[in-house]
């Protein structure tokens, strides 16, 4: 049912390992282990290969898509469960924790039943070998945590205790209704090869109602012996069973069960049954003959159920303390003095013996993954049964677990998102890794990173959330998508790069005469005062709106400012002014006297200034002209300002 524990592994063959005669390292990861070569050299005879690092996947469940629902949906238990209030009055936690533990266990039953189907219709028989060992495995998890959630969430009082552990055989032993059912829906029932073993099952799981209707059958058919049988139906029928919710105490319920056992054992002693063998088996399991109810193994199957039958009729009012004892004879018993219990007996009986700190040991080196020892150690600490155990390097085993099993999460290419919320719930070290893992969550498509990013927004993490925008502001840059690159960068309040993407804007502008993401610069906003190129460049787009909408003062003025408040590079004064040419050749008057100085000032200091390199002479006459264009025009719109300014005056 599980796997083994402490035998040799099947060997994985790392391919071309050893080129470089060096020892191999390894690093465990969540999901998978890391084998590299290591500088260290190697003794002994050379090996052909090539240095490469190997990844050795281990973990298979995290890929399979039915497991991956139990995964979501237990996430939503999870998350359900860490907001119930410390305040709420025990009582009713309990009922709630015994509810939500129910809850896990019937995803758990979901999951394993679609696991079911598919092995039945996989084509590969392959295929269907590894649906089944997943069956297998979640029918172990279910089992235990039935018991666990019995023995210790429930943690049924005396009385109770049996009543719950027979529900628990019931359900992990469910043959025994689909053989009932076939027995009953045949032709001749009482002639079934099956007939007694489904009677003998019932009377074995304490189903004495319906043993006595397939019993009822037989009595029928033979009037000689009826007698007999209506002996064994009304032993059946007085059975006393307890009733938690009814007003007999358990001391009651003790003496009428003790005196029902006395009259099944008169019955053997008088040998009352002797005529019919099967109806004296029958017998002989009622007063708990442990003989007989060993030699009905191949019906009972496995040791626990052959410890819950035993109680049933030797000891039903059993109390939790005592059941260590008849749980490590029962299984002695049961399975021999030369059988090896395998990892499941030794869980079981772990619980049996409410040893939970060696369950959760025992499992998380049996099962295959996380997601078991986490949950059930989650709950098991909401009930306030691990206070006692903190571990070694500074963490309780709660959180461990849960750490354990989210980062495990982490690897998968959806499943990271769920490993979230379990951080969260981790108060010492969830955090530090989250901000661990997160950075490691590839960043394939800009939807993924803005959902990254908004998880880093929600918890303050503002050193990640500026690595995620200047890794997306690179990639945009790389890509020519300008708009994208610049928002990233904004985001990530990153003044340096923002500042180089205002250059590739600009230097856009000057080689295709327009501005490419215009919603994005007219809405900078704010946002525009991260750096001083990127303020440039936001003014210098709402110029040319401006001008667009015809409001030529306000462009006029604002071009201005860009120049005398020094926000404009030199480099781009002489396109500024080129920009302000359509102004000044309007027929109205557009610069003042005072602007139309401020502007001849930035030329002659343009020119008067160092001269950059220019590519070839023909750069340079067209630089000559437009400062001999500029010239002209700035002496006419002056000329043309002191006249309107006087008259003005007058």
């Amino acid at each position: 049912m599980m796997e083994e524990v402490d035998v040799e592994p099947s060997p994985t063959l790392i391919p071309g390992a050893g080129f470089h005669q060096r020892h191999l390292g390894f690093e465990w990861g969540p999901g998978d282990l890391l084998v590299y070569e290591t500088n260290y050299k190697l003794q002994g005879p050379k090996s052909a290969g090539s240095p490469f690092v190997h990844i050795v996947r281990k973990d298979e469940d995290i890929c399979s898509p039915i497991l991956r629902k139990l995964f979501n949906e237990s996430h939503l238990i999870f998350v359900g469960l860490q907001k119930i209030k410390e305040d709420v009055p025990s009582k009713n936690k309990k009922t709630q924790f015994v509810s939500i533990s129910k809850n896990y266990r019937s995803v758990i039953r979901a999951c394993m039943e679609e696991l079911q189907q598919n092995a039945v219709s996989a084509q590969e028989g392959s295929i269907a070998s590894q649906y089944g060992d997943q069956v297998s495995i979640l029918l172990a998890i279910e089992l235990i945590w039935n018991l666990c959630e019995v023995l210790f969430i429930d943690a049924s009082p005396a009385g109770s205790l049996l009543l719950h552990l027979l529900d628990w055989v019931r359900l992990h032993k469910s043959d025994v209704d689909s053989r009932a059912r076939e027995v009953l829906q045949s032709e001749s029932p009482t002639r079934h090869q099956a007939y007694w073993d489904v009677v003998i099952s019932l009377v074995l799981q304490g189903r004495m109602d319906e043993a006595r209707q397939v019993l009822s059958k037989q009595a029928s058919l033979r009037a000689e012996s009826s007698s007999v049988f209506r002996r064994m139906d009304l032993l059946l029928q007085n059975m006393p069973v307890f009733n938690p919710t009814g007003t007999q105490t358990l001391t009651e319920f003790d003496m009428k069960w003790r005196n029902w056992h006395e009259e099944c054992d008169r019955s053997l002693q008088d040998n009352t049954f002797a005529s019919n063998r099967h109806l004296e088996t029958i017998c002989k399991i009622l007063v708990g003959d442990e003989d007989a109810l060993l030699e009905q193994k191949e019906l009972l199957s496995t040791w626990y159920h052959f410890l819950v039958t035993r109680l049933l009729f030797t000891h039903p009012t059993i109390k939790p303390p005592d059941l260590h004892y008849y749980a490590q004879s029962s299984m002695n018993m049961f399975l021999g003095p030369r059988a090896t219990p395998e990892p499941l007996d030794i869980i079981l009986l772990s619980a049996f013996e409410f040893d939970l700190h060696q369950v959760i040991k025992d499992c998380s080196i049996a099962l295959n993954n996380w997601w078991f020892v986490a949950h059930l150690t989650d709950l098991l600490d909401h009930c306030k049964l691990l206070q006692s155990h903190n571990l070694d390097f500074g963490s309780n085993l709660r959180e461990f677990l849960v750490l354990e099993y989210a980062s495990g999460l982490f690897t998968h290419h959806s499943l990271w998102q769920l490993a979230v919320d379990y951080f969260d719930h981790c108060p010492e070290f969830g955090r530090v890794y989250l901000e661990l893992q997160i950075e490691r969550v590839p960043l394939d498509t800009e939807r993924k990173a803005i959902k990254v990013l908004r998880i880093c927004e929600d918890r303050q993490m503002s050193e990640q959330v500026r690595s995620i925008c200047k890794i997306m502001a690179k990639r945009a840059l790389r890509n020519n998508r300008l708009g994208s690159a610049l928002s990233w960068s904004i985001r990530a309040k990153d003044a340096a790069f923002a500042t180089l993407i205002s250059e590739r804007f600009l230097q856009d502008y000057s080689n295709k005469g327009s501005f490419t993401d215009l919603d994005l610069l007219d809405n900078l906003g704010p946002a525009m005062l991260l750096s001083d190129r990127l303020t440039f460049l936001g003014k210098y787009r709402e110029f040319h709106r401006l001008y667009g909408e015809n409001r030529f003062s306000e462009a006029a003025r604002l071009l201005l400012s860009l120049m005398t408040a020094k926000i404009a590079p030199r480099s781009l004064w002489m396109t500024l002014l080129t920009d302000a040419l359509p102004l000044l050749e309007q027929k109205e008057v557009i610069f003042s006297v005072d602007q139309t100085y401020e502007l001849m000032s930035c030329l002659e200091e343009l020119n008067s200034g160092t001269k950059e390199p220019k590519q070839t002479d023909q750069d340079e006459d067209i630089e000559s002209t437009k400062t001999e264009l500029l010239r002209l025009s700035l002496a006419r719109n002056l000329a043309m300002a002191i006249v309107k300014e006087g008259t003005i005056e007058t």
